[in-house]
């Protein structure tokens, strides 16, 4: 699946939000959670040598891997340098044997580990630009019989958004994502969910994309009348009970690589 990524905004987007990150993003945080609790199901002994997490952003899945897990060597990557001082703060009380940390875009980064026995991320592919081509390169630094674990959003993400704008990312099915696995990956799990938010208002919905940098799609600048008419449509067509809501659609993934 390749899509037109502008990864300059999506740095300046994140960076910008990293403050207000964790306490505006529950579902993301929810989503770890959930992604470390599978990976433990599926690996019991929770016991894993060369771990890289992709999009590691403000650590949530990091502490959420590390309180359940031994790692000896885990290289944390974001394409956000200032994520280092969050994730440092957010594992310090359940330090690995070795940490380390990437800065930059996966997809071109060089210096990547290899030989891993895990490779995980959380809410952070659908930023790539060609998933299936990082599939393969996951494949090649993943040791036979290692763990492929994600998460990331399906396509009725957010339809709230891309319904009343006509813009939005190219979010995978989870057909698409069995399909790119089919070449090096036995499927563990794949199992989508939904996940509704309510907000007082449209503004506030704005407020909390705004807070979290998910909007990091274009450089949309409004006028008084089409932020007038998006306050009005979305009012009018995503309220209820005297709230307007916003649904994400989670993906949950976990495969194994092959031994052969």
């Amino acid at each position: 699946m390749l899509q037109v990524i502008d990864k300059g905004l999506v740095r300046e987007r994140f960076s910008r939000t990293l403050h207000s990150y964790g306490s505006n993003a529950p579902v993301q945080n929810a989503m770890a959670v959930e992604l470390a609790r599978l990976i433990c199901r599926e690996e019991p002994t929770c016991r894993f040598e060369r771990v890289l997490e992709v999009g590691a952003g403000t650590g949530a899945l990091t502490a959420e891997l590390l309180k359940r897990c031994r790692i000896s060597l885990y290289v944390a990557n974001d394409l956000v340098g200032e994520s280092l001082r969050y994730i440092s703060r957010e594992i310090e009380p359940w330090q690995p044997e070795a940490f380390r940390f990437l800065e930059g875009d996966v997809e071109t980064l060089t210096e990547l580990p290899d030989r891993l026995d895990l490779v995980l991320s959380n809410a952070a592919l659908q930023w790539l630009s060609d998933l299936e081509g990082f599939f393969r390169r996951v494949s090649a630094l993943l040791k036979p019989g290692g763990l492929f674990a994600f998460t990331t959003f399906s396509a009725r993400n957010m339809e709230e958004l891309s319904s009343i704008q006509k813009v939005g990312l190219a979010y995978p099915t989870a057909l698409d994502i069995e399909r790119f696995a089919s070449g090096s990956f036995t499927p563990l799990l794949i199992r989508e969910d939904r996940k509704r938010l309510e907000f007082a208002s449209p503004e506030e919905v704005l407020r909390h994309l705004s807070r979290t940098g998910v909007n990091g799609i274009s450089r949309h600048a409004w006028t008084k009348s089409s932020y007038e008419r998006f306050l009005h449509r979305y009012r009018q067509e995503f309220s209820s009970g005297g709230k307007v809501y916003l649904t994400y659609n989670p993906l949950y993934c976990c495969f194994r690589k092959r031994l052969s």
